[in-house]
């Protein structure tokens, strides 16, 4: 499979071959895998007090009285301590103990990554998510596109590669989410946009770009690839990250 890598104003420089790793078949259910084990590492344990509901003198008073066998806090008779008590312990609580974190094997989670990355090259995929991009889904840049600093200059190459408006779409994108999420620091929700994947130090003058992710070939995994489980992510390439593509474990 070959691709033509681009200049920064959109101009066609050289065409080169991807890497086999292009190659892979897609497997979204491997994809599906690496994604919610590597969500699950970000769960926060939570639990109660252990003596939630028992720090009482209840106890029950036994057989023999006409009762039922309920504890019963002292010098009364209300019971306590048991689930269905007013102010008794809950019936099976949350623990901090349980374990949240799900675990993949690593030959796994690298067939997932690959897999992920070859399809971002589908045009049924990527546009199925939603992208918006023009002629050609593989996006090849030159090297110089590591060096911008400026936003401005990002954004005059996403134009002239035809995703800026996969950009302006995640942009309108963003909403209220109902629930309690609004309480907790997650009150928005935004589709996301073009990935751009550098050689070695990630463009810091793409962060500000509503939806867009900046990332190294060797921070890349399988969320980035493929958001909320679902491979074909619009992707922006420049071609030193494509030359080191074959390192990715």
């Amino acid at each position: 499979m070959k691709a033509a890598v681009k200049s920064l104003d959109g101009s066609p420089v050289k065409e080169i071959d991807l890497p086999a790793v292009f190659d892979t078949p897609y497997r979204p259910d491997v994809i599906k895998r690496a994604v919610l084990a590597l969500q699950s590492t970000r769960y926060q344990p939570h639990g109660t007090d252990p003596l939630a509901g028992m720090r009482t003198s209840a106890a029950s008073w036994g057989s023999g009285r006409g009762a039922a066998q309920l504890p019963r806090i002292r010098n009364g008779s209300r019971a306590a301590r048991v689930p269905q008590a007013r102010g008794g312990r809950a019936c099976h609580p949350p623990v901090t103990a349980k374990i949240l974190v799900e675990k993949i094997n690593k030959k796994e989670k690298i067939l997932a990554i690959r897999s992920a990355i070859a399809a971002t090259t589908s045009a049924d995929l990527v546009r199925g998510r939603g992208h918006v991009f023009g002629d050609e889904v593989i996006c090849v840049v030159e090297d110089a596109f590591e060096n911008l600093s400026r936003t401005t200059e990002v954004i005059s190459v996403l134009e002239a590669f035809g995703i800026m408006g996969d950009v302006t779409r995640s942009k309108l994108s963003k909403n209220r989410k109902p629930g309690r999420g609004k309480l907790r620091g997650r009150g928005y929700k935004q589709k996301k946009s073009v990935l751009i994947v550098t050689s070695t130090n990630p463009l810091r003058a793409a962060v500000n770009l509503p939806g867009v992710d900046s990332v190294t070939v060797g921070e890349l995994n399988a969320e980035h690839l493929a958001p909320g489980t679902h491979a074909g992510r619009l992707t922006l390439w420049t071609e030193s990250a494509l030359q080191q593509l074959h390192e990715v474990k």
